[in-house]
């Protein structure tokens, strides 16, 4: 139980922390103090819903077609694999996380930006309800590789929206992401492992 726990932990985190609009936004709100608690509240929100729709809907439909479960399989291995890759390769030309900050917003318009940063990213619909979906619906508990998946998003967000003033020194260094993306790559690495041999 535990180790499908950490695995949703482990595969939502290394999605959700690589460098991307979502982040910038969220750590640009936290640098204001500007209704931060709210867009890291819908970040996790919207998170949450996605990644329990792509496991249980995919995991229904897995279920009835044992060809397509495999295809899933090795679907989330090449796609792991490959992200790892890619995570290896940011490590080697470390970027910063740069946030534009902009003008105050009222907490509507906040609301809205985050709805639009969130629901309007392919990359979202991509990491939460097909790759975590797929590989949740694989597990044997797949409420509690739901579950560690979700704790991801909710952990990193409030990080980024309560600490961000204090990261951002930290999130601004090159460095700093360079370790992350290594980190993100050994996590991938260990999750296509264990896909690979399921």
């Amino acid at each position: 139980m535990l180790s499908t726990y950490f695995t949703g932990l482990f595969v939502a985190t290394g999605l959700i922390i690589a460098i991307g609009a979502q982040n910038a936004f969220v750590l640009g709100q936290s640098l204001k103090r500007e209704h931060h608690l709210s867009a890291a509240i819908l970040c996790m929100s919207c998170d949450a819903v996605l990644i329990v729709a792509g496991t249980f809907g995919l995991g229904a439909l897995l279920q009835e077609h044992s060809l397509l479960l495999e295809i899933t399989r090795w679907g989330g291995v090449i796609f792991l694999l490959s992200y790892a890759a890619l995570a290896l390769r940011r490590a080697s030309k470390p970027a910063a996380l740069n946030v534009d900050v902009q003008p105050p917003r009222t907490r509507r318009g906040v609301i809205l930006a985050t709805l639009a940063v969130t629901l309007l990213n392919p990359h979202v619909y991509l990491d939460t309800v097909v790759l975590i979906g797929s590989i949740g619906a694989q597990q044997q508990l797949p409420g509690i590789f739901a579950l560690g998946a979700v704790s991801g998003s909710i952990l990193w967000f409030t990080t980024l929206a309560l600490g961000g003033a204090w990261l951002a020194p930290w999130l601004s260094r090159p460095y700093t992401w360079k370790l992350i993306d290594v980190g993100v790559a050994c996590m991938m690495l260990s999750v296509a492992w264990g896909l690979a041999n399921s």
